[in-house]
């Protein structure tokens, strides 16, 4: 099987202070470390045993907070890219950490997801990260949350990046018509694709890859069919994605966040994003 599996442990401890995120400088105890610690290398563990079973994984690592300020983040990353049956491994980061352990790395089979958050660290610095990564050749994109407030920061971020690095931005929706026309134009000069996430998607019964060759895998094992669906479809070391896989349609009305609804195979997004779907590059295709 070809599947691709999001995992997220225990963590709930981020180094930064963002307003519209609970897990802002909170810490976690080191026994909840020490557990997420464990969650990590278990889960490694089962995913080199997999290329002997004849599966082959794309990994998405999201935890509640900033992962790669711990050295088992960066170890998994390392020893999953190093897995001839591991196609990608990536992760959602603020690049806050030390990136030398970069050069551990199998680059062409990891890529960074890199948030940016205007007001927990300078453009100077994360600007720094980015250029980290793009010398030593490491597939990443960067984006943020656009709130009225960060638009002169996406812009002058934008207008320092790389030409060929993407900079998304993430529809703020948590206020029903936040933007103004003007902001949609603006936000889509700075992402030619928000259009894609401005909007949520009718999902209710529709046909989706989440639950059948894509999984969300919690800590112990637990897996989901998506994160925004509350129902625990099995755990992956009891289980095992034989077990797990079928077709299942979705439970929710919308779908309206990009790691959910780029597995509905009826919006064609590989036609955006192609190989870099995971890590949200898209390629060479004409703007929607």
């Amino acid at each position: 099987m070809k599947a691709v599996l999001y995992y997220r442990g225990s963590l709930t401890s981020c180094n930064y202070d963002c307003p519209y995120c609970p897990f802002g400088k909170t810490r976690d105890s080191a026994a909840t470390l020490a557990k997420d610690r464990e969650g990590v290398e278990r889960f490694v563990q089962w995913a080199g045993e997999q290329g002997a079973a004849g599966h082959r994984l794309s990994i998405f690592f999201n935890p509640y907070g900033e992962g790669l300020i711990h050295r088992w983040y960066k170890k998994a990353l390392a020893d999953l890219s190093a897995m001839d049956h591991v196609d990608k491994v990536a992760i959602q980061t603020n690049l806050s950490a030390d990136l030398s352990f970069i050069s551990e790395l199998q680059k062409e089979k990891t890529a960074f997801w890199a948030t940016y958050h205007p007001g927990q660290v300078r453009e100077e610095t994360f600007l720094a990260q980015c250029l980290t990564l793009h010398r030593h050749g490491v597939p990443f994109s960067v984006g943020s949350v656009g709130i009225r407030t960060a638009f002169a920061a996406l812009s002058s971020l934008r207008a320092v990046l790389p030409e060929d690095i993407y900079l998304w931005v993430n529809a703020y929706k948590d206020r029903p018509d936040y933007y103004t026309a003007e902001d949609l134009v603006f936000l889509s000069g700075i992402d030619p694709h928000f259009g894609l996430n401005a909007r949520d998607y009718e999902s209710l019964g529709q046909a989706c890859q989440a639950g059948s060759s894509v999984f969300y895998v919690q800590g112990a094992g637990r897996v989901k069919r998506c994160y925004k669906d509350r129902s625990v479809i099995g755990n992956l070391y009891r289980d095992g994605l034989e077990g797990l896989s079928a077709k299942r349609a979705c439970r929710m009305n919308l779908c309206d966040c990009y790691i959910g609804y780029i597995h509905m195979p009826g919006l064609e997004l590989h036609k955006v994003y192609g190989s870099g779907l995971l890590e949200r590059i898209p390629y060479g295709v004409p703007s929607p």
